[in-house]
């Protein structure tokens, strides 16, 4: 072996041959006209989203209310599709207020929805605490919502009517007393939509003994076909997922493929995934996959008891 290695000092890089240009040549991705303007007080919600910057998020927040306006404004249609997660962080409400007034055209949940929007109605609660139920078996278990939600979608395959609509009756006729907080009974009472996606065994009500397989099928695959025909409508209209990972992006990708082989060019859509954090199947099947030839899909990050609100006010504002 040699001696003790030497560092061989390195020179500084001289900069002195640096190539500049001026800033007044540069394109630039940001300008004034698009920052924020402080919130002046006493004033409307409008001021507020127009107000925020026009960029990125709160950009594509701003481009989805207008779309959705344009949309409705236009006569076209505006679909909602969720999961049960937005009625237990206290969405019914404003959802319902959402199809009375004329925005939402559509709705489209899983089989969970029904059951938390029906405990709602029924009880003025809902959610039980799994963990504590879990080790005892009692889990899933209770009486009420299972006999009534699947005599409801019984009742409703015996008329040839899908889940959606059938549990909306039910809730409305039974005259509970916090039906004014069901999204279900909201669409019935509007004529408007609503169509349940169901997973066999995935809903607690799946688990008793008045669960009829035949009837729940014939029910969700009736609300399937409405929601195929709802789509293949939505030319210049607004498809939002608000919350589903994956029943509700799988059900539009192929509702959309339906429409397209039927010869529905649907051009022009504007599609939105609401979530507190990105999916691959929302951000695939809503967002890219429908946009790719036309329109624009759009990812707004956020909690839903934030996030939908706003949206909703802003485009109420706009109206």
């Amino acid at each position: 072996m040699g001696g003790p290695y030497k560092k061989t000092p390195l020179a500084d890089l001289d900069f002195s041959g640096l190539k500049t240009y001026s800033v007044f040549t540069r394109d630039c991705k940001v300008t004034s006209g698009e920052l924020g303007v402080p919130y002046p007080g006493n004033s409307y919600l409008s001021d507020f989203v127009n107000g925020l910057p026009k960029i990125l998020a709160s950009r594509d927040l701003q481009e989805v209310a207008g779309s959705i306006v344009r949309a409705r404004r236009e006569e076209r249609g505006v679909l909602l599709g969720m999961g049960a997660h937005p009625l237990k962080v206290g969405m019914g409400p404003i959802i319902s207020d959402a199809m009375e007034t004329g925005i939402l055209t559509g709705i489209a949940t899983n089989g969970a929805a029904i059951i938390h929007d029906y405990e709602l109605a029924l009880l003025g609660k809902t959610s039980e605490d799994v963990g504590a139920a879990l080790s005892s078996g009692l889990f899933g278990m209770a009486e009420e919502t299972a006999v009534g939600l699947n005599g409801a979608i019984r009742a409703g395959a015996e008329a040839d009517e899908g889940i959606g609509l059938a549990v909306g009756r039910f809730i409305e006729d039974g005259m509970l007393l916090h039906a004014h907080s069901s999204i279900f009974a909201t669409a019935y009472r509007c004529a408007i939509p609503a169509t349940v996606h169901v997973a066999i065994g995935t809903d607690i009500i799946h688990m008793h003994p008045s669960c009829d397989g035949a009837s729940t099928g014939a029910g969700t695959l009736k609300d399937f076909r409405l929601f195929a025909r709802q789509v293949a409508a939505l030319d210049d209209g607004v498809f939002i997922n608000l919350g589903s990972a994956v029943i509700i992006p799988e059900i539009f990708l192929k509702a959309f493929s339906l429409a397209r082989n039927l010869g529905n060019p649907i051009a022009n859509l504007t599609t939105v995934n609401m979530d507190f954090v990105q999916h691959y199947r929302p951000r695939v099947n809503v967002v890219q996959r429908p946009t790719s030839e036309s329109g624009k899909g759009y990812s707004i990050i956020g909690h839903h008891e934030i996030m939908l609100p706003l949206l909703l006010a802003a485009v109420k504002e706009l109206m």
